[in-house]
């Protein structure tokens, strides 16, 4: 069964991304990590706020930069495992366009 949705701008047209995803069987890790990484946003916002010290304030962010690179290259993981051995057993145009679609994510990680 294929989603109904209209895929996300940052999806590959003409790509099945299908309705399940590599992730979904740590899909609660991920939500708990995520509502931890909120947390620590709101604790930088309350910082900022409350005009606390500036090195104080960039080493939360710090610390909220690897939290959310952690859960990036989880993802990332969790996306070669699955989605992308998943297309190079179909092979063809589909698995090459997923190999560059995990490319381009890693070039877009690289770079952050």
């Amino acid at each position: 069964m294929t989603s109904t949705l209209e895929p996300h701008a940052s999806e590959t047209p003409g790509i099945d991304h299908g309705t399940t995803h590599g992730y979904i069987t740590d899909k609660a890790r991920y939500l708990a990590r995520l509502k931890r990484i909120e947390g620590q946003a709101r604790g930088i916002h309350r910082m900022v706020d409350e005009e606390q010290y500036c090195i104080d304030i960039l080493t939360q962010i710090s610390a909220l930069t690897s939290a959310l690179q952690g859960v990036a290259l989880g993802l990332l993981d969790d996306h070669l495992k699955h989605c992308v051995v998943d297309a190079a057993k179909v092979g063809g145009d589909t698995a090459d366009a997923k190999i560059k679609e995990a490319s381009d994510a890693i070039a877009r990680m690289v770079r952050s």
